[in-house]
């Protein structure tokens, strides 16, 4: 090394989508006769066939119910089970897998610490603090605890841009603030909120931070101890597995302390009929019989995400991201929500007299699968003063071309209602 000057770092090899796409069978299938165009990975991600093949070998295979039979099927299906919370950790950066709780998704794992750790601390004078752009399923279970315990919810603002105002942030936390509830990123704005810098905001007054990481996930790994929350909540369907399983992820000492969210079979040490003692973490969370294919195909979709090139992924949905915003620009009429700086690939617009759905539906004839609506956003949708936008969700197996379909769909829909 000359003069102790690092050498450049090699741009990452060039990403091989169709190599990618080749992993998904419904990719290959047509709608109305044209091919597929699916952007719609915000609301849920496509199937890798190794997910298909994990859940279907596990119902023709492996079949049995986890951790109470003593046979053969019964261990093996515990032990495949129990692997995927070590994979889930090890993902999201976890030191201990037993931190991480099997759920039906990112909105039960949100209710599970708003309805436990809520209840049992909040009180009236404490504030829990949300964003502008957070999904109802991080405002609404806060609004009911908040009005069941006493406590006010607050509101950190954005800019006009979808990034949020620090600032206001750092005024709004105060020594009343007990938790903050941030979405890492939006999804309807795309907006990577700076998770680090609110944690700190947090930390220097004593609250503890739960991160909604349903739309980060899809992008790649997170180290949750780089971030420093508490809580991380994530949805197996966002990830290229089965819809119905997510996971919640918390400090130990946190689930510990916590009572359980549901009562039943599997989360009990001891129960008579004067007093019930419950299991330590993760069991106490998980009551009843568990979506066991449904885990087992999120460890096939963690397997599937982990082989992937970061690196050139994340290159290719940047310039894919920038490719299709610029085309959709050239369309009259077109306007885009969502143009922070740091963003992930969704794409949010409107079309100047042409409702939302009209546009989702000429793109439909052309089978395109586009989100038209509020995105579970209302009151974002209320601070940019329109009803509903169009929403294109790109992931790592969507392609330029497929951009091109999207800009000729709305441009043809302006033709049509414009």
């Amino acid at each position: 090394m000359a003069h102790g000057v690092a050498p450049a770092a090699a741009a990452p090899p060039a990403f091989d989508v169709a190599r990618v796409r080749s992993d998904f069978p419904i990719l290959s299938t047509t709608v109305r006769g044209k091919p597929l165009v699916y952007l719609d990975n915000a609301a849920t991600g496509q199937k890798p066939r190794a997910v298909i093949d994990a859940v279907t070998r596990f119902y023709r295979e492996e079949n049995a119910s986890v951790h109470r039979g003593v046979y053969h099927l019964s261990e093996q299906a515990t032990d495949r089970y129990e692997a995927t919370r070590g994979r889930v950790a090890r993902y999201i950066g976890a030191a201990d897998p037993r931190e991480v709780v099997f759920v039906r998704g990112t909105t039960e794992a949100i209710n599970l610490v708003a309805s436990s750790w809520g209840r049992a601390n909040l009180k009236r004078g404490d504030e829990v603090l949300v964003t502008a752009m957070e999904h109802h399923s991080n405002l609404v279970p806060w609004q009911m605890v908040c009005e069941a315990t006493g406590a006010q919810l607050r509101v950190i603002p954005m800019d006009r841009d979808g990034a949020l105002l620090l600032e206001e942030a750092e005024q709004l936390c105060t020594d009343r603030t007990r938790l903050v509830a941030v979405v890492h990123v939006s999804n309807s704005l795309g907006t990577v909120n700076p998770v680090q810098e609110l944690v700190a905001l947090a930390r220097a007054k004593g609250a503890l931070v739960l991160v909604d990481g349903a739309q980060a996930l899809p992008h790649g790994p997170v180290d949750v101890a780089s971030l420093g929350c508490d809580f991380y909540a994530g949805s197996g369907h966002k990830m290229f597995g089965p819809t119905g399983i997510g996971f919640l992820w918390g400090r130990r000492q946190l689930l510990d302390s916590m009572p359980p969210y549901q009562g039943g079979g599997s989360m009990i040490r001891k129960v008579t009929f004067p007093r019930t003692t419950f299991a330590d973490a993760p069991a106490r969370f998980e009551a009843g019989t568990p979506h066991i294919e449904g885990v087992i195909g999120l460890g096939a979709a963690v397997d599937y995400l982990q082989s992937l090139p970061w690196d050139s992924v994340r290159q290719h949905e940047a310039r894919l991201l920038e490719y299709a915003t610029e085309c959709l620009r050239e369309v009259a009429g077109v306007t885009v929500y969502g143009t922070a700086p740091q963003k992930a690939s969704v794409l949010s617009f409107t079309l100047d007299g042409v409702h939302a759905h009209d546009v989702g539906t000429i793109a439909d004839q052309d089978g395109i699968c586009v989100r038209a609506g509020h995105h579970c956003t209302q009151p974002v949708m209320d601070f940019f003063g329109i009803a509903a936008t169009v929403r294109a969700s790109f992931a790592f197996y969507n392609t330029r071309e497929e951009a091109d379909a999207l800009a000729r769909a709305v441009a043809q829909a302006r033709r049509i209602f414009g």
